[in-house]
């Protein structure tokens, strides 16, 4: 029989944990979904395809179909539900779907050494230069031959993302642009980045935490001039960092590509969070 909250909030130490734990997870997403004018009705309806979607395909039994009563059993969802969503099925996702144009040639910029300076830094481009030269037109026709360099530019430019230095060459603002891409690049964001983390925090609740790696630095009673400095610490840490796995792990993924046995996926990612406590 489904245990209702009710039942999980007070059937032991271990259950009363899990869902004050829940709690903490659900607000700020509750938050983000009331921003968004998202309802509890839409989010119910939403979560009941998804309950119906992974009870169906990550608990099958080892060499039994998987059946509606026991999808329903699984979930809590009634049986008819649980008919009408599994014939229904869903939209194919496509999980290796190629970023925005714009995070690709973000990614080119701050990853790829012939866009960067010998500190390993993103180079200032002048908008065009002779064949075979570093230049923003360059960069931006590496990734796509579909858009014009100067529309890139524009809307850059507009958003603050470039700057233009005293001899007119294009300087990237990296922190700029995370804070300024498209929403819905966002939003695309946001689901594979907290899918990754979730992902493997639960890995790490479970028998084989398999390399689980999960930290946090948390710090309270601490000034705005603090936390400032703080910030920045970590964004000259993070950036470093993030730029010295994605090299490492492009060299890997060239050396695998369409090997046997290629199919594992590796995410590794970075927060930083403040707010002052009430």
């Amino acid at each position: 029989m489904p245990t209702s909250g009710s039942d999980l909030r007070n059937s032991g130490t271990g259950s009363r944990a899990l869902w004050l734990a829940l709690r903490r997870l659900l607000r700020p997403l509750v938050r983000l979904l009331l921003d968004l004018q998202v309802t509890y009705p839409q989010l119910a309806s939403l979560l009941k395809e998804v309950f119906v979607e992974v009870g169906d395909q990550e608990f099958r039994l080892r060499g039994k179909g998987q059946t509606d009563s026991r999808v329903s059993l699984l979930t809590g969802i009634h049986r008819k539900d649980v008919r009408r969503l599994r014939e229904a099925g869903r939209a194919p996702v496509d999980e290796s779907a190629v970023a925005s144009l714009g995070e690709q040639v973000y990614r080119a910029w701050i990853r790829q050494p012939e866009w960067l300076n010998a500190a390993g830094r993103p180079l200032a481009l002048p908008r065009n230069a002779e064949p075979g030269q570093p230049s923003f037109e360059a960069l931006v026709e590496s990734v796509s031959r579909d858009i014009r360099p100067r529309s890139v530019l524009d809307e850059w430019m507009r958003l603050g993302v470039v700057e233009l230095d005293p001899r007119n060459n294009i300087v990237l603002d990296p922190s700029s642009f995370v804070s300024n891409q498209a929403f819905e690049e966002k939003i695309e964001l946001l689901g594979r980045n907290l899918e990754a983390h979730i992902a493997s925090a639960a890995r790490g609740l479970g028998p084989d935490p398999g390399g689980f790696v999960e930290g946090n630095v948390r710090c309270t009673q601490l000034t705005e001039a603090s936390v400032w400095v703080l910030r920045q610490l970590c964004a000259d840490a993070a950036g470093e960092l993030l730029r010295t796995v994605q090299r490492r792990a492009e060299e890997l993924q060239a050396r695998d590509w369409r090997q046997p046995g290629a199919v594992s996926r590796f995410d590794f990612g970075i927060y930083v969070h403040d707010e002052v406590d009430e």
